[in-house]
């Protein structure tokens, strides 16, 4: 079994759907490893809506594909549209971020994802729940990697949520 590493955002109900997505990743794969909840100020949009984001991590034998295809299909399943502009409101973004130590293309799928290393909003979340875990190509820890990053305009702070009875994230 493979550590599979997602992010995920909303600025759309964010509240509901990020409950809704780890609820789905619960029911399908079973315990989740969860970051803090970061509010962050959309990078790209032109609607000002701020994003929730944070990163879950669980174990899976699946293969690459077919934990896309899951993503996209529970993104779907809660309001998002094929059609949508790329820098549009939305209510689940769920992104595939790595799949053990694949490397690649991977059932036409790039591991890493790229975005790890480009957006505070990937990286934090992720440097806080796997620190000590290093990055497929570069072997750098996610810690050391946040520790140089440059965030320049990329705010993100965290914010108080309840998940399943318990506070996953407290603000400050």
């Amino acid at each position: 079994m493979a550590r599979v590493s997602v992010s995920i955002g909303s600025n759309i109900d964010r509240d509901r759907y990020v409950r809704v997505c780890l609820d789905a990743l619960t029911a399908t794969f079973g315990d989740l490893a969860v970051s803090r909840v970061f509010e962050s100020e959309p990078v790209g949009f032109e609607d000002g809506r701020n994003f929730y984001n944070l990163v879950a991590t669980f174990a899976s034998d699946w293969p690459v594909g077919e934990l896309q295809a899951w993503c996209k299909r529970l993104e779907f399943a809660n309001g998002r549209r094929k059609d949508s502009p790329k820098f549009s409101p939305r209510t689940l973004d769920i992104d595939l971020l790595t799949v053990g130590d694949l490397t690649g293309l991977h059932d036409g799928i790039e591991l890493p994802r790229d975005e790890i290393l480009q957006h505070a909003f990937v990286l934090q979340p992720l440097a806080e729940l796997l620190p000590e875990t290093r990055h497929p190509l570069t072997g750098r820890t996610y810690r050391a990697h946040w520790a140089s990053f440059e965030a320049g305009d990329q705010r993100l702070w965290p914010v108080d949520f309840v998940w399943a009875g318990q506070a996953i994230s407290r603000a400050g």
